[in-house]
């Protein structure tokens, strides 16, 4: 016995020499909820976003995807058990590692319970599943925004119809795009790099595409490298692929992930970092991040002056046209807080089919058919919306709240792209 004692000794003492640790209890349940969110996806083909984990986690996944009562049981149990953890001995990181597990699955359980037939109303479902309880605006704020865009584009006809002629004027060539779409990329990754130290090898692949449901779309591939495919299909207009450029690549979506691949689970080992299930606080900032940059990477005089200079000629567009172009977009984003509250008011109840699509139509600026289309796919997507204008809105808070200069807010920026962080965090 104390021959075996004394070898398990020995092997303890290697393994530890040898720089391994046994795993620590955030590490196993960080472990239980990676392979609970793989699990999920088995019975939602849309939720996982992106996994570069243990090829043999995913085939477990697939061999036994449990229930979804079952899952939802295991999301509850997990959650109390990291609840119950004591705190007091956890390093500043390990807190906040903690708190990111919890806040995952909260939404996890959320979700299941979604697929199991629960339906919340749309702020509560909104808090379960992206961490945030959205303020919903008065329609009628958005009128000042609607007016501004009726100065920029005067003349008879319905506004949608002048609007919609006038942005179809801007709208990228086929065999333009890929070069404007590089262009951008181009841009966005040297004024970055500025600021926000580029790990060596990292590196997006652009590819144009055709067929998607969706305009654009990164595919973090893990090691720092990410694909990023334009869909041909759609008219996409300058100011939208200046802001691709931002929002998919840096210090978006790529930048994000490749950080937090490096510095979290190469660097530390965290493995919950491999994998990125929609419908969560993680989403929630992800988007956030990604539709807020562009902002941070070109104030608005730099964008104007950089797309009449650079984009328009790539594009073929007359770069006089640069300055109200760009007037137009600022007062058409300000419009993008009324699709929250059309479509909050019609998921609850508050107004019928007709009055959304009524609606949808004037403040979304689209017409008769696109606004049916946008209305029918409410009652899917539902809080989805968050993501995108209070995700905005929030990170930009609390970006600026590190004061005017660029360089702390820069700071403030890649904290959030590093760390793991929770939708409470911006508010501090």
């Amino acid at each position: 016995m104390r021959r075996a004692f004394a070898a398990l000794a020995s092997i303890a003492a290697l393994i530890l020499t040898a720089g391994f640790a046994p795993p620590s209890a955030l590490d196993q349940a960080a472990e239980a909820y990676v392979k609970l969110v793989l699990r999920v996806a088995q019975h939602d083909k849309d939720y996982l976003d992106a996994w570069f984990g243990p090829e043999a986690w995913m085939a477990q996944a697939k061999a036994d995807p449990r229930s979804v009562e079952q899952l939802r049981a295991d999301a509850s149990d997990l959650a109390g058990r990291l609840a119950n953890m004591d705190a007091a001995p956890l390093s500043g990181p390990d807190r906040a590692r903690r708190a990111f597990l919890l806040s995952q699955l909260g939404a996890v359980s959320v979700k299941t319970g979604i697929m199991l037939g629960s339906r919340p109303r749309y702020r509560e479902e909104a808090e379960g599943l992206y961490g945030v309880r959205p303020e919903l605006k008065p329609i009628s704020v958005f009128d000042p925004a609607l007016a501004e865009v009726e100065r920029l584009i005067p003349g008879d006809g319905a506004l949608h119809e002048r609007v919609s002629a006038y942005r179809a004027r801007f709208a990228v060539p086929k065999d333009r795009l890929e070069a404007v779409v590089r262009a951008a990329v181009a841009e966005c990754r040297r004024r970055t790099a500025e600021h926000i130290p580029l790990p060596a090898g990292e590196g997006v692949s652009i590819e144009m595409v055709s067929g998607k449901p969706w305009a654009a779309y990164n595919w973090y591939k893990g090691g720092g490298r990410s694909l990023i495919q334009v869909n041909t299909d759609y008219p996409l207009q300058v100011e939208r692929v200046l802001e691709l450029g931002c929002h998919e690549a840096y210090p978006g979506h790529h930048l994000h992930n490749t950080l937090l691949d490096r510095r979290l689970v190469r660097e530390r080992g965290w493995v919950e970092f491999q994998v990125y299930p929609l419908a969560t606080p993680f989403f929630f900032l992800a988007e956030g991040i990604g539709d807020y940059v562009p902002e941070l990477v070109f104030p608005p005089a730099e964008r104007v002056a950089f797309a009449r200079e650079i984009l328009f000629p790539l594009a073929g567009f007359d770069p006089a046209e640069a300055d109200r172009y760009f007037a137009l977009s600022r007062a058409a984003k300000r419009l993008s807080g009324a699709s929250m509250t059309i479509t909050a008011d019609y998921v609850d109840g508050g107004i019928d089919r007709e009055a959304a699509v009524r609606l949808t139509q004037k403040y979304a600026l689209l017409s008769r058919q696109q606004a049916e289309a946008s209305v029918d796919l409410m009652p899917k997507f539902r809080s989805y919306g968050v993501n995108y204008g209070l995700g905005r809105e929030l990170v930009r808070a609390h970006v600026e709240r590190a004061g005017p200069d660029p360089a702390a807010r820069w700071r403030a920026l890649e904290r959030l792209l590093s760390e793991p962080v929770v939708p409470a965090d911006l508010w501090r």
